[in-house]
């Protein structure tokens, strides 16, 4: 890891875990162990919860009504696994070249490199390593300069070492989550005016947000969900994920405006439990 005071997991709330509700577990578990390089941390009779270097990431679970969600429901766009730099990048992409993986893009996005596929279900999945904070070009209002590029596969392949990849990198971590949701108006208020969030960034379609100036813990977007009703229970794709608050003040304020706005949620010692407009689970942890 480079410099920690601009790194995605030290900033002031980050996300730092997504639990996927899955069909087939041995399938796709497979798939985020030999085509990922996560490994098993724990397992129990209905999942498996994995990670790097021991910290935990991905909860997959599974049960006898899982059935696939439509491709227009609000939830899971993409789960953004962080790499430590652009050389764990090119290990990976040489890793993912050698085993056949099918990539869906790949981009520049300017604070950011970025590859795109999909897991065995359709999950999205981001593998991106961040450029230097100093490399990045903020707006007067205090938003981050992003724009989709298309990014040089060939290069990267070509500077990577091509052997010894044996899983992620130590350092690893989710760098952000994005989602699909139902109304863009409706998310800035969520994660801006509720949780507390910043609008770093602004797509036709899309919001990003984030705390400590990061281009984005969690992105927001309406291109294939538009309107459309909430999740609903037993549905595959995203069940929840765990936004972590470095700073117990700013968790705290979340729950008061949670409540304010009669957002139902419960409390489990320092963790905070809800399900957002969309039907999508949310923690919130200090």
């Amino acid at each position: 890891m480079t410099d920690n005071t601009s790194h995605a997991a030290d900033m002031p709330a980050f996300v730092d875990h997504s639990h996927l509700t899955v069909i087939d577990l041995p399938t796709v578990s497979s798939f985020y162990q030999k085509a990922m390089g996560l490994s098993v941390l724990e397992r129990s009779a209905s999942g498996e919860t994995l990670g790097v270097a021991g910290r935990p990431l991905l909860t997959l679970t599974t049960g006898g009504n899982a059935a696939r969600a439509p491709r227009s429901a609000p939830g899971l766009f993409h789960t953004a696994f962080l790499v430590p730099n652009r050389r764990e990048l090119g290990r990976w992409l040489a890793h993912a070249a050698q085993n056949g993986a099918q990539l869906t893009g790949a981009s520049d996005h300017l604070v950011s490199e970025a590859i795109y596929l999909d897991d065995p279900e359709g999950n999205g999945i981001e593998i991106y390593r961040d450029r230097e904070r100093s490399e990045w070009t903020y707006a007067p209002d205090g938003t981050v300069k992003m724009a989709t590029h298309r990014l040089d596969l060939q290069a990267l392949y070509d500077e990577a070492p091509k052997e010894g990849w044996t899983g992620q990198e130590n350092g690893t971590v989710i760098g952000h989550i994005h989602l699909q949701v139902s109304d863009i108006p409706q998310a800035d208020a969520f994660f801006r005016d509720v949780l507390g969030l910043d609008i770093m960034a602004r797509y036709p379609g899309a919001s990003f947000f984030a705390t400590g100036k990061y281009h984005h813990h969690v992105a927001a977007n309406v291109w294939n969900s538009r309107g459309q009703p909430k999740r609903q229970d037993g549905m595959s794709g995203l069940s929840d994920y765990t936004i972590r608050f470095n700073d117990p003040a700013k968790l705290e304020a979340a729950v008061k405006a949670l409540d304010a706005q009669a957002i139902a949620t419960t409390r489990s010692g320092d963790t905070v439990s809800l399900v957002d407009p969309w039907g999508i689970g949310l923690r919130l942890s200090a």
